[in-house]
């Protein structure tokens, strides 16, 4: 005979939910800051420049100048490879950011654009100086004595012209030929660059100071 009596029902028991006190979070981890050659994987990185040869007795004389900065301050190797014309640094296990190795290559390609030491080793101390080319036909196609009398009017007479826009915009400016390079940050770059090429255009010193003088006072308000 069949008992009438239901089954009991399965009891589950719930476990009790830990209570996490609020406000505490695990403690963060400290990691050192990795260095040069751990970045990289422990391998060595290397650039290579070319020296131009006429800028080949000129970096013979000023070679201590370029050294002692690049291995001492910077902390990368640097030496010149005769045989194929070319100055090759390279990081080492010392040194402490892997941005200065393409610094010192700034550095030294500068020097080999016309930069004078003094001026070029700002690419080592500041972070937003870079240097700028263009070429006079970029501008204008000009051949024969057209393009001598715009170099002319670039320069000024015994460089004038390139004096007072080096020193109104705070760049440093190199003229090779036809080719223009231009030291500075961004924004000075632009104003001399700017100036440049209302004179290769045509236009007289005299417009292109007065513009020049317009454009600094404004550049001086905004900072």
């Amino acid at each position: 005979m069949q008992s009438s009596k239901a089954p009991a029902p399965m009891e589950v028991e719930i476990a009790p939910r830990e209570q996490k006190s609020e406000g505490t979070l695990p403690a963060k981890p400290k990691f050192e800051p990795l260095k040069a050659h751990e970045m990289s994987d422990g391998r060595v990185q290397f650039r290579k420049v070319s020296v131009p040869s006429h800028r080949y007795s000129p970096l013979k004389k000023a070679w201590m100048e370029i050294y002692t900065p690049v291995y001492e301050q910077m902390k990368i190797d640097i030496r010149m490879n005769l045989k194929a014309r070319k100055v090759e640094l390279k990081t080492r296990s010392d040194t402490p950011d892997v941005s200065n190795l393409q610094k010192c290559a700034d550095f030294v390609h500068a020097f080999m654009l016309g930069f004078d030491v003094i001026d070029a080793i700002a690419l080592l101390r500041l972070d937003e100086l870079y240097v700028e080319s263009f070429e006079i036909k970029d501008v204008k196609t000009l051949r024969g004595e057209h393009l001598s009398r715009a170099i002319g009017r670039l320069s000024g007479k015994g460089g004038k012209t390139k004096f007072a826009i080096e020193n109104a915009t705070k760049t440093r400016i190199v003229i090779a030929d036809t080719k223009i390079h231009i030291l500075g940050s961004f924004q000075n770059i632009k104003v001399a660059r700017d100036s440049l090429c209302s004179l290769i255009l045509g236009s007289p010193a005299g417009k292109v100071y007065s513009k020049l003088r317009q454009v600094t006072a404004r550049l001086a308000e905004r900072f």
